[in-house]
């Protein structure tokens, strides 16, 4: 097995080890910074946004959840007497909250799909020896065959 794809390996295992938490631990855990600090290959970069969308899907999931939540309380509001319109608010802040990270998220993954992408591009332009298109953006040419 060769170091690229010992590599791939050992970061897609660390993204599908993050996968089933709570996108809130997402964003405490260190190791999906690092692992998108580290991230070298195509391979690499494809994982993170696929972990990325995954992440924006719960929490858009979360968001509508939240929503009709919201709905039952503007609706419902005499069943709760004082705190209908805490519940309300409060509902309505993580509504926006679950909707601002479900965007951040895509934009992350949008980022590391035109990464991943910008590397297949060196990755040919390299094999096709064009050396126009290699130098013009010399680091971010892999340094592996």
């Amino acid at each position: 097995m060769n170091t690229r794809t010992f590599f791939a390996f050992l970061s897609i295992g660390l993204l599908a080890a993050c996968a089933p938490m709570s996108p809130q631990e997402a964003g405490q855990n260190p190791t999906v910074p690092k692992a998108a600090q580290n991230a070298r290959t195509r391979s690499d970069h494809n994982a993170l946004s696929r972990y990325f969308e995954n992440v924006a899907k719960e929490l858009k999931t979360k968001a509508a959840e939240q929503k009709k939540l919201l709905e039952h309380y503007e609706e419902k509001g005499y069943l709760y007497g004082r705190q209908a319109q805490d519940l309300q608010s409060h509902t309505a802040a993580l509504v926006r909250k679950y909707e601002e990270s479900a965007e951040a998220s895509i934009k992350e993954a949008t980022l590391h799909r035109q990464m991943a992408s910008e590397l297949m591009r060196r990755d040919v332009a390299l094999r096709e020896g064009d050396p126009d298109e290699v130098a013009s953006k010399p680091s971010q040419v892999l340094t592996e065959p």
